[in-house]
């Protein structure tokens, strides 16, 4: 039995839109219901659960008559705001059976990435759990761009389970585990732990699974899983039909072990849950002393500046092949920088005033991606 799981109190479960709907759009209510169970079971030991669900899109394609998952943003969004009604419905009226009342919770990027926010939704979550209910998570949709066309609900639920400082995150798919290449392949074996990353090298991730209704992949799982693990979270990657056996602590699916040391809640916030507004090109003097002796940035070691960004901005770091290095939050506008690079503080002091001597990054404002 994995004892960590049979531990957790609080637990984020995260589903995709393959396991709960038909392959042509429309809610699969036995999927629904099975799920509902098992984690209603949950609650009934006392445990927290937050379920981060996927689907919305999906579960509008039916009742809108479309055959397949649509690629422009306009009908994308008239999906979702069809589906996510259907969705919450199904599970407002499945946990009802168990007792629960749940509470629906929209995001958009702007809730997980602007520090104000960010902490808005966690006193939200927090309240619904102490209140007793289960917190249903999904990305708005019906008014998101970016995170239709690019994200998912895997990274949103790493970042969920990381906001409630929860102590498992389970990934739901429509794979059993993870696999060291495509799982139909007879060659392929199952990985039953990741205790670092060197057990994920020569690994061949696939990308979204063949029932085009989903927009994640095994890549977004174990990127997902990269996150919750290095804040101190321990994750199960498995399949929705093995979801009771897994949270039972069966060693089933692939388990990612958590990282021993977990980062402050503020630089785990600017490493994972900010969309950087800019980048900042380093030298290579200036690489080393960010990344090895992890000094402050100085103007005199950046070469040039991308992006629009305003004073306390997140910005990345990178170096000479435009590589990321770090993220960090800068003390300068974007339209001040030019005028400084390669300058020393001293002679910027001398020339513009001591308001100019002072770092363009800050160390305690740093974070090594």
């Amino acid at each position: 039995m994995r004892e960590e799981v049979t531990g957790a109190r609080r637990i984020v479960v995260k589903v995709g839109s393959s396991s709960l709907t038909t392959a042509d759009g429309g809610i699969d209510d036995l999927r629904v219901d099975t799920l509902v169970d098992v984690l209603g079971k949950l609650a009934a030991q006392g445990r927290e659960v937050v379920l981060v669900s996927s689907g919305a899109i999906a579960a509008g394609l039916a009742p809108l008559s479309l055959r397949r998952r649509p690629r422009d943003l306009a009908t994308q969004q008239a999906a979702a705001s069809v589906g996510q009604g259907l969705l919450i419905g199904r599970y407002a009226a499945g946990f009802a059976r168990h007792g629960l009342t749940v509470g629906q919770v929209l995001l958009t990027a702007d809730d997980v990435t602007r520090r104000v926010h960010y902490r808005n939704a966690h006193r939200t979550l927090r309240k619904l759990l102490d209140f007793g209910a289960l917190p249903i998570v999904n990305e708005n949709d019906t008014v998101a761009t970016e995170e239709i066309r690019f994200g998912d609900n895997d990274r949103l639920a790493a970042l969920v389970a990381a906001l409630v400082q929860a102590d498992l995150l389970v990934l739901l798919s429509d794979v059993d585990a993870l696999y060291t290449g495509d799982p139909a392949d007879a060659g392929s074996r199952r990985i039953t732990s990741v205790r670092t990353e060197s057990d994920l090298f020569g690994i061949a991730i696939g990308s979204a699974g063949k029932a085009g209704v989903g927009t994640g992949g095994m890549v977004t799982k174990v990127e997902a899983a990269r996150i919750a693990t290095g804040f101190g979270i321990p994750v199960v990657l498995t399949a929705a039909p093995l979801a009771g056996e897994a949270l039972n602590g069966d060693e089933i699916g692939t388990f990612f072990h958590a990282a021993q040391t977990r980062p402050t809640a503020r630089l785990f916030w600017l490493a994972h849950a900010t969309a950087p507004r800019g980048r900042l090109h380093l030298d290579p003097g200036a690489v080393a002393a960010v990344v090895a002796r992890r000094k402050s940035l100085l103007p005199a070691g950046i070469t040039a500046v991308d992006g629009s960004f305003a004073a306390g901005d997140p910005v990345d770091l990178v170096d000479a092949s435009g590589a990321p290095v770090a993220r960090g939050l800068v003390n300068y506008d974007a339209v001040e920088l030019p005028a400084l690079l390669g300058r020393s503080t001293p002679e910027l002091a001398a020339t513009l005033g001591p308001g100019y001597e002072r770092e363009v990054v800050h160390r305690d404002d740093l974070v090594l991606l």
